[in-house]
């Protein structure tokens, strides 16, 4: 018998197709206020982010630009054609994380982060709202980071593209865990 979590586990989708309606930021805000009780070690909290909407759009998309490949010192027409597609996308959210010089202690500050995106895009979907996780490239390239304020040390983990769908997704099967779980008994 399924709950509704589980309903709602089953059923959330990355969103690529978003309205153009705007999303407001202080749900977003109180989103972001119920995903942050996911497990994380010793409640470090390890998290920021960096949310941009409406006029401040741009400066994610000329961070992205100026990220993107080039041809002759110019942003590709396929970076290009990406920047209009990520205009009109209603939010984008970057997270960002402090990267601890404890291998234990990143690797347990990915995973709360990771908890706290699930839960977020959860919490969202159940308010209608949809997003995609994007951990492309070119956040991992100093003309990216530097244009937001990434500061060494830091590592973005994720872009969060936020909206209210325009289609959602067909799901896609996934493999029955008992493909991919052995039991020992011994």
């Amino acid at each position: 018998m399924q709950n509704p979590i589980d309903k709602t586990i089953m059923e959330r989708r990355s969103i690529t197709n978003f309205k153009l309606d705007p999303v407001d930021i202080d749900e977003i805000i109180e989103l972001l206020d119920i995903a942050k009780w996911a497990p994380n070690h010793k409640v470090n909290e390890p998290w920021r982010f960096l949310l941009f909407a409406e006029a401040g759009k741009e400066k994610f998309v000329e961070a992205f630009l100026g990220a993107a490949s080039k041809v002759n010192g110019a942003p590709s027409p396929a970076a290009l054609n990406k920047a209009e597609y990520f205009r009109d996308i209603p939010l984008h959210l970057v997270v960002v994380i402090s990267e601890d010089p404890r291998q234990k202690q990143r690797d347990e500050d990915l995973g709360a982060v990771a908890s706290l995106l699930q839960n977020f895009q959860l919490a969202a979907w159940e308010r209608g709202i949809g997003m995609i996780w994007r951990s492309n490239d070119w956040i991992y390239k100093p003309e990216f980071r530097d244009a937001l304020g990434v500061q060494p040390g830091e590592k973005i983990v994720a872009t969060m593209m936020i909206g209210y769908p325009q289609t959602v997704p067909q799901k896609r099967e996934r493999t029955p865990i008992r493909e991919k779980l052995t039991v020992i008994t011994e």
